[in-house]
């Protein structure tokens, strides 16, 4: 057999190739875990490493989330922060991969593998080819579309698998220097840095400011720094798919309000039009020669 005639064989051998593809991956698994074993991490040093990491202002923006449940808030770690966890963990891998396509879904597999101990965290899960817009399911043929939506989906399930490996008690201070980190941010106005709050929840999630001062109860000027912390946990939450705008903010509430201030706003007219003008106190009345008198 010629040489041609067996590359065309092998060609038309899809498992050869999925067998070497396999050993390939094994390899690499071995490597890392023989490297991990060589290399193994230090706690304290890894402690230290993202607690550092905790202390930066644009990762404590987004470190924490929080979302209602049963009448209570739930506050948790974020998909940043879990990712900063993982990488400063060390000897950890991580990720999402994509097993199959079929019949207009994925099916996909979110992990954490701890090389060192050999404890192992996954999740399979299916993603259907389509996405909810404008009250509408629309299906989905780009295969860019496909990896993203694939991606979004299974970054939370990563979040989950990440959390169960690292150490609790780790996770707990990593959200407590976060939360440190962000109450002690001052190097912006505080009135600045909320206005910067409201904006985004406008432009990201069409949550107005009406929305904002119907769920805390009272106005924005009145914001302290711990509800500030409690807005930019909302938006993490709202951000990284973990609760919807409808379990924050009532539209309706916004609505109620703005027809108060337009009724307000025709009384103060029709008033003015009545001519209910009072001078020191006493109210004017015309008289038949439209000129007006006072008691």
């Amino acid at each position: 057999m010629s040489e041609l005639s067996l590359q065309y064989n092998q060609q038309q051998q899809p498992g050869v190739l999925a067998q070497s593809s396999s050993s390939r991956e094994m390899e690499e698994v071995k490597g890392q875990i023989f490297m991990a074993k060589q290399f193994p991490r230090n706690v304290f040093d890894a402690e230290k490493r993202i607690l550092d990491n905790c202390k930066r202002p644009a990762l404590a923006e987004q470190a924490v989330y929080s979302y209602p449940r049963g009448g209570n808030k739930i506050e948790g770690p974020s998909i940043r922060l879990a990712e900063v966890l993982a990488q400063n963990w060390g000897n950890l891998s991580f990720g999402v991969k994509e097993l199959e396509q079929r019949n207009g879904e994925s099916v996909a597999m979110a992990y954490a593998w701890d090389l060192e101990t050999n404890v192992r965290q996954e999740k399979i899960f299916t993603v259907p080819h389509s996405r909810k817009a404008g009250g509408q399911i629309k299906k989905l043929d780009d295969p860019r579309d496909i990896y993203e939506l694939v991606a979004n989906q299974g970054a939370r399930r990563v979040r989950a698998c990440v959390l169960s490996i690292i150490p609790g008690d780790i996770v707990d201070k990593a959200v407590e220097e976060c939360n440190r980190t962000l109450t002690g941010q001052n190097k912006s106005p505080l009135k600045d840095r909320v206005g910067n709050a409201l904006k985004a929840f406008k432009d990201n999630h069409r949550v107005t400011q009406q929305m904002i001062e119907a769920r805390f109860g009272y106005n924005v000027d009145s914001f302290s720094e711990r509800d500030y912390l409690d807005l930019i946990k909302i938006f993490n939450s709202l951000k990284d798919g973990m609760s919807k705008v409808d379990d924050w903010f009532s539209k309706g509430q916004e609505i109620k309000k703005a027809e108060k201030e337009k009724s307000s706003t025709l009384a103060e007219s029709f008033k003015e039009e009545k001519g209910a003008d009072k001078v020191d106190g006493k109210e004017a009345a015309p008289t038949e020669q439209g000129e007006l008198s006072f008691d």
